[in-house]
């Protein structure tokens, strides 16, 4: 035994971590390598019977809950990923019998033991991951209660080990040290208690499952899935890794994401994403990062609405009973003394947590609060929320600048110095001609013309045969103030995605902003602009003709067609392309979106709902 702690005659150690996945998938491996006739797991007999009931209800959750004699209450949930739950399953799935061998024991004290990260295992091997806990931690001296739990499994292990000739005995790495130490005294069993009455077996409610499973519940779907599909003990199955299936929930979430966003995260920022979070595992002393580290990091490399997403999907369990027989349970984080981390998100979320993180988020609408609020949408009498219109007219003071900067670049001279400075030394040219042995200065030519209209083009939405309008909400919009520009845009329909009480969440398809206010007619009737083959089309013809001064600024992916500039040409005014790729994609996702109010009242509370 001494020579090898994993066998001790017919018996086979298999000492695990409790609900990790690695673990799970070694009792597999396990289990073929070694065909067990008799599993033997660190559970009492008096829990056997409400035991078995619940592992044959997988995939869906169970818990187990009971009282001590002191009025504590224990739950012990059923997950698919812990290896005791797992080794149980098989053993009914095989017909084989299982023995349930440790102590009934009240008022065990919680234990937190520090261990390496489960992760491990993928790269070192299990066997040698075990080997090092028992150097490290093998021979500290147990608690009493401990000793008697030992003692107990001991003795069975005794038993079983005359009785079969391959008995699978799954423990905790906690105990497997004490167990193997205590076969060689070959130990008498302990008394202890032979009957727990008032055990109850109920489903575990939804909600609490988003917030108690030890696994974040993605990853739990994903193992019962692969084990439904491919079956127990297969090659598939013994495949699974948890940073792939990391990177699955990443990428449905991105789906999601612009689903319900109009987002799209792109492939770079999900490596980003996942390199931020496994260096912050490693900050924190682990090799993978857990379903809280996960979120810091989708919050940090994407945004709030995309956490969000990454939270939905990953706290999903897809397996739910819909009429289910048995007692529904709630189980809270405070019934089962996790630990807990708290992180604030400033959106409109509800539950946010590692294992659980309850997290303050701003109001959302549930789906029903949704319908009804979409019910009560008229949208007669609209509004803009004041906000987003000072962003927004940011933005355009900021292209201005912008085309200003650039023109002045375009027409900057570079010439040898001969008798002025000009605007300045040039040191680049100069170091460039040194075998010249002259200086060279720069001639900065004065911009003539200010930039009077800003057209932003997010999408063309051209008009495709079979294809519906991905914008078909037009509307010029007159400044309310002298300090706010005249606006026309397209958009996606007003009281379409209503996120709360007479408001409504928009995307610009493109739109034009005309400074000084009060001049601009609805352009979307206006006859004079049908030459326009597109929407996009029409609001740079409006931009150039509403236009008081020389240049116009026309933000889109394509540039515009020739018609365009002889329009602007005959107009006395001059269009300034810039790609949009030239903007940050956070400032273009902070302007696209936009919200809409039944009337000026609302505007008051609608922060609570507007990010």
């Amino acid at each position: 035994m001494k020579d090898n702690p994993f066998q001790y005659q017919n018996v086979r150690f298999l000492p695990i971590l409790h609900n990790r996945l690695e673990f799970v998938l070694e009792v597999h491996r396990q289990w073929v390598e070694f065909q067990p006739e008799a599993v033997a797991v660190e559970l009492p007999p008096t829990l056997q019977a409400p035991m078995l009931t619940a592992v044959q209800r997988l995939p869906y959750l169970s818990v187990i809950l009971y009282q001590e004699k002191s009025g504590h209450h224990i739950y012990l949930p059923i997950e698919p990923v812990d290896g005791i739950v797992e080794a149980i399953r098989l053993g009914m799935e095989k017909s084989l019998p299982v023995f349930f061998i440790d102590r009934d024991t009240e008022g065990y004290p919680q234990r937190s033991d520090p261990m390496p990260d489960p992760y491990s295992v993928t790269r070192i091997g299990y066997q040698p991951y075990c080997l090092a806990y028992l150097k490290e931690r093998g021979q500290e001296a147990p608690a009493s209660e401990d000793v008697l739990r030992e003692r107990t499994m001991a003795s069975h292990a005794l038993r079983l080990n005359h009785q079969y000739q391959r008995v699978l005995l799954v423990c905790g790495l906690a105990h497997w040290s004490g167990i193997v130490q205590q076969l060689d005294k070959n130990p008498e069993l302990p008394l202890g208690r032979q009957k727990r009455s008032g055990v109850i077996v109920g489903y575990l409610k939804e909600s609490s499952s988003r917030e108690i499973l030890s696994e974040f519940p993605f990853l739990q779907g994903i193992y019962e899935k692969e084990r439904a599909s491919s079956g127990p003990l297969n090659s598939a199955l013994l495949h699974l890794d948890r940073t792939v299936i990391q990177k699955e929930l990443l990428i449905q979430a991105g789906k999601e994401h612009l689903k319900n966003s109009r987002e799209k995260v792109e492939a770079h920022q999900t490596a980003m994403l996942r390199k931020f979070a496994r260096n912050l595992a490693l900050l924190q002393g682990g090799l993978s990062p857990d379903f809280y580290q996960l979120l810091i990091a989708a919050r940090g490399m994407v945004n709030d609405n995309f956490a969000y997403e990454v939270w939905e999907l990953g706290s999903r369990y897809p397996f739910q009973e819909t009429a289910p027989l048995l007692p529904e349970i709630e189980v809270t984080a405070e019934d089962l003394r996790l630990n807990q981390k708290q992180i604030r998100f400033y959106r409109r979320f509800r539950t946010f947590r590692r294992r659980l993180v309850p997290v303050p988020f701003k109001k959302r609408s549930t789906p029903a609060e949704k319908e009804e609020n979409k019910k009560h949408w008229t949208g007669r009498y609209i509004c803009s929320f004041p906000p987003e219109d000072i962003r927004v007219e940011g933005l355009g003071d900021y292209v201005k600048k912008k085309v200003r900067g650039v023109l002045s670049q375009e027409q900057v001279r570079v010439i040898p110095f001969s008798a002025s400075l000009l605007d300045g030394l040039d040191i680049r040219e100069t170091l460039r001609q040194v075998t010249e042995q002259k200086f060279y200065v720069r001639e900065e030519i004065q911009v003539r013309g200010r930039v009077g209209s800003v057209v932003f083009v997010f999408h063309e939405d051209e008009p495709t045969e079979g294809k519906p309008e991905q914008f078909p909400w037009k509307l010029t919009w007159l400044g309310e103030h002298n300090q706010e520009s005249d606006m026309a845009f397209y958009a996606t329909p007003a009281g379409e995605d209503v996120v709360g009480p007479g408001i409504s969440r928009c995307e610009y398809g493109g739109f034009v902003l005309s400074y000084p206010p009060y001049r601009m007619v609805d352009i979307w009737k206006d006859r004079f602009f049908n030459p326009a083959r597109s929407k996009a089309e029409r609001l740079l013809l409006a931009g150039i003709d509403y236009s008081e001064e020389r240049l116009v600024a026309y933000i889109a992916v394509k540039p515009p067609r020739s018609y365009c500039h002889t329009f602007a040409h005959n107009q006395g005014r001059k269009i300034i392309y810039l790609p949009l790729g030239q903007f940050s994609p956070v400032l273009l996702t902070q302007i696209r979106f936009f919200h809409v109010l039944e009337s000026p009242e609302l505007r008051k509370g609608a922060h609570h709902y507007i990010r």
